[in-house]
């Protein structure tokens, strides 16, 4: 009777091993197919936050107009070209050469 309790105790402890390693394997896959399904909506809502943005954006100019208009009293006009600045470097040497007539015209004033 005793052999019997402890073959019964240790098949037992198998099979509950057994069944919990297969019980974890299905929920982490099942936990790796969620992750994907969550990355894949997340890109969608983007995408669809993207678009709204655009058809707002391409159906409405004229509401567009109206809400730059309330918000300041200011006009806006195209940016002239030149006041482009193609990449960091050339705005800085700009305010550079800005710097360098500030100074310029400060000796200037002081001097007399």
């Amino acid at each position: 009777m005793f052999r019997f309790k402890i073959f019964f105790s240790i098949v037992l402890l198998s099979f509950l091993l057994i069944i919990t390693s297969m019980v974890k394997n299905e929920t982490r896959e099942i936990e790796k197919k969620i992750l994907d399904v969550n990355k894949k909506i997340s890109q969608h809502e983007k995408d669809l936050n993207e678009t709204q943005l655009d058809f707002s954006y391409l159906t409405s100019p004229a509401n567009l107009e109206e809400s730059i208009e309330k918000l300041d009293k200011n006009k806006y006009f195209p940016m002239e070209y030149s006041k482009i600045f193609l990449s960091l470097s050339d705005f800085i040497d700009l305010e550079t050469k800005y710097v360098i007539i500030d100074n310029f015209n400060e000796e200037k004033i002081k001097k007399k």
